[in-house]
């Protein structure tokens, strides 16, 4: 795979970059040598990136062709956008205020080359603003405000805008992480068709899947054609050299893991879950309109603003549980006995967000856990409650938990699977856990979906075994190959461990 870095002026380049080859925009988009697929690797460096000009049209054929480029069409199309601005002026300002305390002037220019700047007193802030912008080289400009510092502008820098003084500096770092970002064929690895990154988070408590699980992934993936890797919250400036990422960690709106999903995303990279997953499972307002408007049965359920506060208990009935919009594993869901005990944890809960989910407390057993995957049950579990506790996870001791009973989802009621497919199916075609309870009476109640649900080795996998984690990796192989424009994975494809 060669590197190819795209210039305005190629034969006015200043840098030092050894192994890549400097060419204009014009050779780029127009020779043939250029249009071979996956054949190379592109840094876009054009002198401006208006869209529909040839800096716009380098990114977006370089992404057609497979050849991976920086920036991507996205973040291209960020730097003129002012709810982008917004976003991560709120990510850096509090590290902008801290490094910025003692600056003199109200307006402060930061130049990022490849996630690295000159003015070494401020890299951390340049690694930041790198690692939530990816473009090789850009220009931030911060303004002081009332308050804080603010991020006011994105602009593009081009070879141009590097003073000689800073050519050598340049000419290095751009040489380091091109060196990092070049994907090295291992001769290991060369029978794998593609590589593929599980993100895994070392520090949680509560993981997505425990260590004997993601190893029958890692052998799963390679089954399937993948050569496999577990990366980290740090191995994010690496997601394009990875044809699919796995999300194993717990993903969240507002942390990492969104950011490695819009990332892979925008570098056309088949990520599970995706973004659109993440916010619509993330959010339980969103669940609560969707299933009422689609009919989908669940336990009475209102959502809770400022002007209905007062009436939740005349509505409900007591007990009534509380939900945080982005609640999740057991935590952010409270039951309340009480008007005054409402009243108390609204006041609480309301400071946070201007919107919360109150349903009717419907006492059972057990829960049932649907796993879907590409719109079709792959798993099925009783969880029960855990011990004198109304919760399958008791976060007052210790994370005690329930028993659990795994079962063939033929064995499943028809009512539970079918209620868990249509939630699901509103929400996409990733990998969703959906939790349904079934009363006496044998109704199927939707209460909520997550995606990136818990696979472990012994309880979610104990009926259908490695097939299990076959069934998800064949379908990541799918994703990639519909990329690509090639045949799917079939059944009867066979594939070499």
């Amino acid at each position: 795979m060669e590197i190819i870095i795209v210039v305005g002026s190629p034969e006015k380049w200043p840098l030092k970059i050894p192994g890549a080859r400097v060419v204009s925009p014009r050779s780029y988009i127009t020779d043939s040598e250029f249009a071979k697929l996956g054949e190379f690797k592109v840094f876009n460096l054009c002198n401006a990136f208006k869209y529909q000009n040839m800096g716009y049209y380098v990114s977006l054929l370089a992404r057609a062709r497979m050849h991976n480029p920086e920036p991507a069409v996205r973040t291209i199309m960020d730097f003129r956008s002012q709810n982008t601005l917004k976003r991560l002026s709120g990510e850096v300002s509090d590290m902008a205020g801290r490094l910025l305390s003692g600056f003199g002037a109200d307006k402060f220019k930061l130049d990022v080359y490849f996630g690295r700047t000159p003015n070494l007193g401020y890299s951390r802030l340049a690694r930041r603003l790198f690692s939530l912008f990816r473009a090789p080289m850009f220009r931030a400009v911060f303004v002081r405000g009332k308050k804080k510092w603010k991020l006011a502008k994105l602009e593009p820098l081009s070879s141009h805008c590097v003073g000689e003084s800073e050519r050598d500096f340049v000419s290095e770092v751009a040489s380091e992480y091109v060196a990092r970002r070049h994907r090295s064929y291992n001769p290991a690895l060369r029978g794998s068709r593609y590589s593929m990154g599980i993100l895994v988070d070392s520090d949680e408590v509560l993981s997505s899947s425990n260590q004997k699980a993601l190893a029958k992934f890692s052998h799963a993936a390679s089954k399937v054609g993948f050569s496999c890797e577990f990366i980290s919250r740090d191995d994010f400036d690496r997601i394009n050299e990875f044809d699919a990422i796995f999300i194993r960690a717990t993903t969240n709106v507002n942390n990492y893991t969104y950011a490695f999903a819009r990332a892979a995303e925008a570098g056309g990279i088949a990520v599970v879950d995706d973004c659109s997953s993440i916010i619509r499972c993330a959010n339980k307002v969103f669940q609560a309109e969707q299933a009422a408007i689609r009919k989908i049965p669940t336990p009475k359920t209102v959502i809770i603003h400022k002007g209905n506060c007062n009436t939740l208990g005349d509505e409900l009935g007591f007990p009534i549980v509380i939900k945080q919009p982005d609640s999740q594993f057991s935590q952010g869901v409270y039951k309340v006995d009480d008007n005054r005990a409402l009243k108390r944890l609204l006041d609480k809960l309301m400071k946070k967000s201007d919107l919360l989910i109150a349903q009717e407390f419907v006492p059972t057993k057990f829960d049932w856990r649907i796993g879907i995957f590409d719109r079709k049950p792959i798993f099925a579990c009783k969880y029960y409650m855990a011990k004198k506790h109304w919760q399958i996870v008791n976060k007052s001791k210790n994370n005690d938990e329930g028993g659990f009973e795994t079962l063939r989802v033929s064995d499943v009621p028809k009512k539970v699977v079918d209620v868990a497919l249509r939630m699901a199916n509103l929400v996409g075609n990733g990998l969703y856990g959906v939790d349904v309870k079934e009363t006496g009476g044998g109704d199927a109640l939707f209460i909520e979906i997550n995606d990136n649900p818990n696979i472990d080795a012994g309880i979610e996998d104990k009926i259908a075994g490695a097939e299990l984690y076959e069934t998800i990796m064949k379908g990541f192989m799918d994703r990639v190959n519909k990329m690509r424009n090639l045949a799917p994975l079939s059944k009867k494809t066979e594939v070499k461990a």
